[in-house]
């Protein structure tokens, strides 16, 4: 009996080597935890998938830790995780790059693949910071969010006016979606943004458009 109980904690495995390959993984897991805080954190469309960076960094490093030492142990593994369904969505491509990259630095701690975690992470902090300085030298303006709210009886007199106008006063504008909803008509523009609009005077001259219809107008 106590053999059975002492066979339990002994791993092919040694624990000095797992606690090494675990912490070197929750290492990279707050470098690409601090990546995307101050490369992408600011923007704030995301959902939020950094959250999970520094438990999903370690917990992956030890699945793969386990595949390796144990082949049936893992098939079953991978199989219970099978049945996990998750629900949150990824609202920007952006997010799927950081995914990649905590994945990437996880099997490389579990593999023990050091020096090319360390380049990973190395080329890229330069193509970010590169992308970042390139696009601040070049003026190269950022795509803004204006979401605008009609009540429907106003809405099919107030279209290809409401559409002119937007056209004219936003550039690059192209309309994301469309939705009704509580005798509400939903729309959702995507524009290019200038340092220099008014937007003050955007808004008093869009409520002066709509007259007596209720808009309501969010931007971001």
């Amino acid at each position: 009996m106590l053999e059975q109980v002492v066979s339990l904690f002994q791993s092919p495995l040694g624990t000095w080597e797992a606690v090494v390959r675990i912490g070197l993984s929750l290492v990279a897991s707050a470098a690409a935890y601090l990546m995307y805080q101050v490369f992408y954190g600011s923007r704030h469309i995301g959902a939020g998938v950094h959250r999970v960076f520094l438990v999903g960094g370690p917990a992956i490093t030890m699945i793969f830790l386990v595949i390796q030492t144990s082949i049936p142990l893992g098939i079953g593994l991978l199989g219970a995780l099978s049945f996990v369904r998750f629900r949150t969505p990824i609202k920007d491509p952006a997010e799927i790059g950081f995914l990649l990259l905590l994945i990437a630095s996880s099997i490389g701690a579990a593999t023990g693949n050091l020096i090319p975690i360390a380049i990973l992470f190395i080329l890229v902090t330069l193509a970010l910071t590169t992308e970042r300085l390139a696009g601040s030298r070049a003026g190269l303006p950022g795509r803004g969010h204006l979401m605008l709210s009609v009540d429907q009886p106003s809405f099919p007199a107030l279209e290809e006016k409401l559409a002119s106008f937007l056209e004219g006063q936003l550039k690059g504008l192209s309309l994301e979606t469309m939705s009704t909803m509580d005798d509400r008509v939903g729309l959702h523009y995507q524009y290019r943004r200038q340092s220099d609009f008014d937007w003050a005077s955007f808004t008093r001259e869009l409520n002066e458009l709509a007259g007596p219809a209720k808009v309501e107008v969010f931007v971001s």
